[in-house]
């Protein structure tokens, strides 16, 4: 668990909202004493899996969405199905 004081949590809110979006439990404090946990809301039955890898430390995800490849793929004017059957050959 992760602790956090409060004029930090202010200025980090965000970046703190996405550890615990992640799993990750955070106490806030206010001079040195715990006031508050911060706690994932009830967990997504799907996520479950990924939660429990992040928080055995094995990987690391700040909730977002893959970004895909850098360079996108360019057709040789075939149907992208049948270059999916083509190389499955």
């Amino acid at each position: 668990m992760q602790t956090i004081g409060v004029r930090e949590l202010k200025a980090n809110l965000s970046a703190c909202l996405r550890r615990v979006k992640a799993g990750q439990r955070v106490t806030v404090t206010d001079r040195g004493r715990a006031i508050a946990t911060l706690v994932p809301a009830d967990p997504v039955p799907e996520l479950e899996w990924a939660h429990a890898v992040v928080a055995k430390g094995q990987a690391t995800w700040i909730g977002g969405k893959p970004l895909g490849l850098k360079t996108r793929v360019r057709s040789r004017g075939t149907l992208t199905s049948r270059m999916v059957i083509e190389d499955r050959r």
